[in-house]
């Protein structure tokens, strides 16, 4: 099981730079000579060059800097030279998020529970599932709940939906927490880089909506779960956290869909904050995590 999520930190006077660009020399130091600039005291760096890829990674903390307009600035106009996407944001800035669910309130619960917390950096804008189940645990959370009868007629309308509210209320973040619909190609295109998905990973032989009662007829010895980037190839985005935990015939199904359901909870959640500390990186079919 993973530790618990640490507390989010926040500071309106402390800004997070990523920076990814064609790798070649030289980068670190425009960078960071760019950083001090703009009066910039540097207090974490990360960088990754991929081999696989060619690319270049690298996440910045910065404090003391004249003023975020400037220090933006000053990392834009040395971007271009480097074919360099640069973005800076506030440390612990909540991510506005949206989020959707069916029936299981598991990783939904979590995700609300560690938000109020003060350990996930989210504004949860609205929770929109197929199903009127967990409208009482949206509410517990303030949280906006709604619910649309997903058929196949229906599903086109219910994924505009969807893109008009990420389109209406600025959502950065959309979180599938344990959403039992598959997602069309065009809404995954839409969405691509910013939806995270949870999934039994560690069980792939087992399909359909008991894969814990079949991981038990077969005496599995490891259960566990992947969040990962959806993309319009089934449960293969970019991984993004991972966890698994041993068991064994002696537990019951009630049993392992408990430990599996926890693990579940506790790898989306990982993902999340991973996502919104922008510490995630897509390079090519796979992630580069800064941690």
């Amino acid at each position: 099981m993973t530790n618990p999520l640490p507390l989010t930190r926040r500071s309106d006077d402390e800004l997070v730079v990523t920076w990814q660009c064609p790798d070649r020399p030289g980068i670190v130091h425009a960078v960071t000579g760019a950083c001090v600039s703009a009066g910039g005291n540097l207090t974490e760096l990360q960088q990754f060059s991929s081999t696989d890829t060619g690319r270049f990674f690298m996440r910045l903390q910065v404090r003391d800097m004249t003023s975020a307009e400037d220090l933006t600035a000053a990392l834009r106009g040395i971007a271009p030279a480097f074919d360099a996407t640069v973005s800076v944001d506030h440390l612990g800035r909540p991510l506005r998020t949206l989020v959707l669910a069916s029936k299981a309130p598991h990783c939904l619960s979590h995700l609300l529970f560690n938000r109020q917390a003060g350990r996930l950096p989210l504004d949860v804008v609205a929770v929109m599932a197929n199903h009127p189940d967990l409208a009482d645990l949206a509410a517990f959370y303030g949280v906006d709940f709604e619910h649309r009868q997903i058929t196949r007629e229906t599903k086109a309308e219910f994924e505009k939906e969807v893109l008009d509210t990420v389109r209406d209320r600025r959502v950065e973040l959309v979180v599938l927490a344990r959403y039992m619909q598959i997602l069309s190609p065009e809404l995954c295109e839409a969405l691509a880089g910013r939806c995270i998905n949870i999934h039994h990973s560690f069980l792939p032989g087992f399909k359909g909506a008991s894969p814990y009662r079949q991981a038990h007829e077969r005496g599995v010895k490891l259960i566990g779960a992947t969040a990962h980037f959806v993309t319009d190839n089934l449960d293969e985005g970019p991984i993004i956290e991972q966890n698994v935990q041993r068991v064994d015939h002696s537990q019951t199904v009630a049993q392992l869909t408990a430990i599996g359901q926890d693990t579940e909870s506790t790898t989306l959640a990982e993902a999340v904050r991973l996502f919104c500390e922008h510490r995630t990186f897509v390079d090519g079919r796979r992630t580069v995590i800064f941690r």
